[in-house]
Parts: C-alpha cells; structure tokens; sequence
C-alpha cells in the first residue's frame, strides 16, 4: 500500500466496509453473470426487497454497483470487475486458512 493521506485511508476503510456484509457478496456474486434487477437479486439472495434494495444503495455509493432504469424497472451490474479480483484474492487465502485448520484439527483429534 503506497503512502495515503487520511482522507484516501478513510475512503479504502469505507470500501472495505461495504464489502464487509455477507448479504452485499452474494449481491455480487450474483450480479458477476450479468445484470439483475432488484426482484431478481431478491430472490436469488433470499432477502426482502427493502433491505436487497438498501444494501445495492451503498454498493453504488462506493462505486461497486452502476444502476440503469429502464420503465418501473432498475437493473443492475457491476460497475468495477476489480472487486472480483480482490474476492478472489481475499477468497483464495481465506480458503487456505480453512484447510490449515482443519489440517490442524485433525492432528490433534487422531492423538
């Protein structure tokens, strides 16, 4: 990380907030294959409209998300294909923590 003032720490730490709500990843996760609307991304996350529709706010007040209307429908799409890298980064060592534990696990349980 190069040397930030204040200001841009502040906004990294605010976009590493936005990502930091499970429910916004699966928004993404979703939203990878192509745009969705808010009934689909309600019904592919499972919450409710109200709260689907909040969390694809802060995601495109962080740039995350780009949202188009088109009649009574607003449809969504990811406006920054970086974040994928970065989950996919965060993702791959969360996945290799998760074997080393289990690894652990497993010595101490066979004694």
């Amino acid at each position: 990380m190069s040397k930030l003032d204040d200001r841009a720490l502040q906004y990294v730490a605010m976009y590493f907030k936005a990502l930091a709500e499970p429910m916004r990843l699966k928004m993404l996760n979703a939203l990878q294959d192509g745009e969705k609307n808010v009934g689909q991304l309600t019904e592919i996350s499972g919450g409710t409209q109200a709260n689907v529709s909040k969390h694809l706010s802060l995601l495109a007040q962080h740039g995350l998300v780009k949202r188009e209307s088109r009649g009574t429908s607003v449809y969504y799409s990811i406006a920054d294909q970086s974040v994928f890298e970065l989950c996919e980064l965060v993702c791959g060592q969360i996945g290799n923590r998760m074997v080393l534990e289990e690894d652990i696990k497993k010595v101490f349980t066979a004694t």
